[in-house]
């Protein structure tokens, strides 16, 4: 299966472009498997999640794209807010308590540029203590560069974690770039962290032929 993990909608994202049946409407259209709704720091209820998926006979997963000290960090199995969730740390038990699964989403933002050296750049983000927190990388983001791409491969390399893909959609125009294919089936938010967990997934570019 594949599944976008990473995307934003109209108006829970005020940067997005997409209504939600707009996004699954192409998403479906461009032969991804699902979508996971990652609006910024916005919680969607689960039903309505599911009710959208119903209605276009697509998957539809709720996220969360949360605004942290240390970057962006795509939450899943969480669904409200709580104060101190800017705090990595804490978001931390927030999802441990849920079961859920945590992703530094574009890696590459604050710690890396087109004119840096990738090995060094990869050195000095991995005194970072984040790396405690979180369970993976987003490896292929959609709206990067491919050197930005290949920074944050490195960085996943080096941890030891395959990492994850995500177009982090914001217009039409960006779908389909990268998701993540799962090797088994995934029909709701609870199996596809369970896959996650097990690691039973890759980043996958699909702008680029295999």
């Amino acid at each position: 299966m594949l599944i976008d993990l990473h995307t934003h909608t109209y108006p829970n994202s005020d940067d997005s472009f997409l209504s939600p049946s707009e996004l699954i409407v192409n998403a479906k259209r461009a032969g991804l498997d699902g979508v996971c709704f990652t609006d910024h720091d916005w919680y969607w209820d689960h039903e309505a999640a599911a009710w959208l998926g119903r209605q276009h006979n697509f998957l539809v997963i709720p996220g969360v794209e949360t605004n942290t000290e240390d970057g962006h960090i795509l939450a899943f199995g969480i669904d409200k807010f709580q104060f101190g969730m800017h705090r990595t740390s804490f978001l931390r038990e927030m999802v441990d308590e849920n079961g859920g699964f945590m992703i530094l989403a574009h890696p590459f933002r604050r710690h890396f540029y087109s004119s840096d050296d990738i090995d060094e750049s990869v050195d000095n983000f991995l005194k970072n203590p984040l790396f405690q927190y979180i369970d993976t990388i987003e490896v292929l983001n959609g709206k990067a560069t491919e050197r930005q791409n290949q920074f944050s491969q490195a960085l996943g390399k080096r941890l030891g974690w395959k990492g994850v893909g995500g177009s982090d959609a914001h217009e039409l125009k960006e779908i389909p770039s990268c998701a993540t294919y799962f090797e088994r089936k995934v029909r709701n938010l609870e199996e596809m962290i369970q896959e996650l967990k097990a690691g039973r997934y890759k980043p996958v570019d699909l702008r680029k032929k295999s």
